[in-house]
């Protein structure tokens, strides 16, 4: 069963304000593909159409987990990360969705939410799959638009929010971070399948192997974090537009790349990807391969939609694990 926290009634008084009074709201759709927010294409009476986010409880489907606590990429959804990414980005000429309204003061509904350019409903991934020969362009600008993103260096490692607080604690190396979470990840995992239990110990050998072959280092890039062909966007312009962009973070860049690797497989050389330390990517590919079995086993035990999907995903996954040992 589908959640749906929000009804086409309750925006009569947003659409008003942000519209006109001779505007009303003409359907309410909420897509596919949220697990922490909820994604609402609004409908006017006109037929336009904007992409409504709302950060509210009952949207996120994912059940708590034990964390890793200066892990960058955990909890990576809020109005505010939203709001401080889509700044960063823009600064540095990355197209997402253009930001209309954000109401995080319980204006139009308890929760918060923005309002931001329709874009269309197609994927890049759709396109990789459907139409390869209309993928080429969009995949070289998202080439491009990522080393625009590289460019932008930092001193410090963490989410934007935090770092503009002043709360980004930076104790430990990056490396040391990802190794704890992929423990963790390998824990939970063994506890929801008996393979993994019974390679726990071969695996937490290979990923502590993976671990001290990587040297030091304290150069941090702005990254996506999590940035597969699902999460961009491809508007009739061509021009990808990046969106699910509350994970955006400085961080090695071989984090990226690693996910990028694993998510866009043969066409992952269209990107013309920058220069990587082997090592690290290497440890980094480990680490996600646990988490892309860890956490989809997590959410296919809620009403998350597409348990199936998710269940795939993970066997995929497990098979990589066991593999590398």
């Amino acid at each position: 069963m589908t959640r749906v926290v929000l009804q086409l009634d309750d925006l009569h008084d947003l659409v008003v304000d942000q519209f006109g009074a001779d505007r009303r709201p003409a359907a309410l759709d909420r897509l596919t593909g949220g697990s922490k927010k909820g994604v609402y294409r609004l409908r006017l009476d006109d037929q336009s159409t904007v992409v409504l986010y709302l950060w509210a409880t009952a949207e996120n489907y994912w059940p708590p987990a034990p964390t890793v606590p200066d892990d960058p990429f955990t909890d990576a959804s809020g109005a505010e990360l939203f709001a401080t990414n889509y700044a960063a980005l823009t600064a540095v000429g990355v197209r997402t969705p253009r930001l209309l309204m954000l109401d995080r003061d319980g204006r139009y509904h308890p929760a918060d939410l923005a309002l931001v350019e329709d874009v269309g409903a197609v994927t890049l991934e759709a396109l990789m799959e459907h139409d390869p020969a209309a993928a080429v362009t969009p995949l070289s600008a998202l080439g491009d638009a990522l080393r625009r993103m590289y460019a932008t260096r930092g001193t410090r490692y963490g989410k934007l929010a935090a770092i503009a607080r002043g709360e980004a604690p930076q104790t430990r190396s990056t490396e040391d971070i990802i190794q704890d979470r992929a423990r963790g990840h390998l824990n939970a995992a063994a506890a929801r399948d008996a393979r993994l239990a019974d390679a726990h110990d071969r695996i937490t050998d290979h990923l502590r192997h993976l671990r001290g072959v990587v040297t030091a280092r304290h150069d941090y890039r702005l990254i996506h974090g999590e940035l597969g062909s699902d999460h961009v966007l491809v508007p009739p312009s061509g021009a990808p537009a990046l969106v699910d962009i509350e994970g955006l973070t400085f961080f090695d860049v071989e984090w990226e790349h690693a996910w990028l690797q694993l998510r866009f497989g043969d066409a992952y050389s269209a990107l013309r990807p920058v220069e990587l330390d082997p090592d690290r990517l290497e440890f980094y590919r480990c680490a996600q391969i646990l988490s892309l079995i860890e956490g989809p086993l997590r959410i296919a035990g809620t009403d998350f939609p597409d348990r199936q999907w998710m269940l795939g995903l993970a066997e995929r996954n497990i098979t990589k694990a066991l593999a590398a040992i």
